[in-house]
């Protein structure tokens, strides 16, 4: 049975550094990982829902968010990793995993490191393959860019992460995206950047898994690579599907009552 912890809880220690998370409701678990620059705090209003019948767990990853920077590159299964200690330290035994965009990432490599623990991962605008050559060499532009002018680079990157015409409906949304990003260090960043840059590819692992997975997709995300998603939701043997039509990257803003539901349903199939 897993144990039951109190929301506010001192830091899990990872190699010196303080990993920050919250610990919400009781009963079977559900894990939220956010995406590159954002944090926990994403997913206050899913928390607060969903721990009305589960214990939700959230993360900040390295360098984001409270957490500290644990090396100089943030690889997924080196995240996957805290990941882990996060949940060693909460008494989890089993859980359902989502990861938006980045945090989908991170889920693939605790879903390949830690298949026992998992009862079904979900891909939040997310994806399962790795870098293209060309991706690989836009990281080392960002990379450049990040480390001479963080916050231009910040102040870009997210409006540029929903569809041009929601940008007046979301402005507020988006701006407080843009102030907790611009507190990330620039090492930070970087180090985040340097390990989606290298990330492995897991179509193969969709393939082979007997976990469910539950797929979140936006058909106007411009982060996802539309060509491919049809290939990724026909890999795993058992899967469920949100597309969302007039959505971009950012479900959980765009569409939280929609996205919600899915985890909600999800979690309740196979919880």
């Amino acid at each position: 049975m897993t144990k039951t912890i109190p929301l506010k809880m001192a830091p899990v220690k990872f190699q010196k550094k303080n990993i920050f998370f919250t610990d919400e409701g009781k009963g079977k678990v559900i894990v939220l990982l956010h995406g590159f620059t954002e944090s926990s705090k994403i997913w206050t209003g899913f928390a607060s829902k969903l721990s009305e019948k589960y214990r939700v767990i959230t993360i900040d990853l390295p360098g984001h968010g409270k957490s500290g920077r644990v090396a100089k590159i943030h690889t997924m299964e080196l995240m996957a990793d805290v990941v882990c200690a996060v949940l060693k330290k909460a008494g989890v035994g089993k859980s359902v995993m989502i990861g938006h965009s980045m945090g989908g990432y991170v889920a693939l490599a605790f879903a390949e490191k830690y298949p026992k623990m998992l009862k079904g991962i979900g891909l939040f605008n997310s994806h399962c393959f790795a870098d293209t050559t060309e991706d690989i060499s836009n990281r080392d532009r960002t990379i450049a860019i990040v480390d001479k002018d963080k916050f231009s680079f910040v102040a870009q990157f997210i409006p540029d992460l929903f569809p041009v015409e929601v940008h007046k409906l979301f402005a507020k949304q988006i701006e407080r995206l843009v102030q907790r990003a611009s507190k990330m260090d620039k090492e930070s960043v970087i180090a985040a950047l340097e390990g989606m840059k290298v990330r492995k590819d897991q179509a193969a692992l969709l393939k082979t898994t007997n976990l469910p997975v539950l797929f979140i997709l936006g058909l106007k995300d411009s982060k996802a690579p539309l060509t491919k998603l049809w290939e990724m939701i026909s890999l795993p043997a058992k899967s469920e599907i949100l597309l969302l039509r007039d959505c971009g990257h950012m479900g959980y803003i765009e569409a939280p009552e929609a996205t919600c539901g899915a985890v909600m349903n999800f979690a309740k199939t196979h919880l």
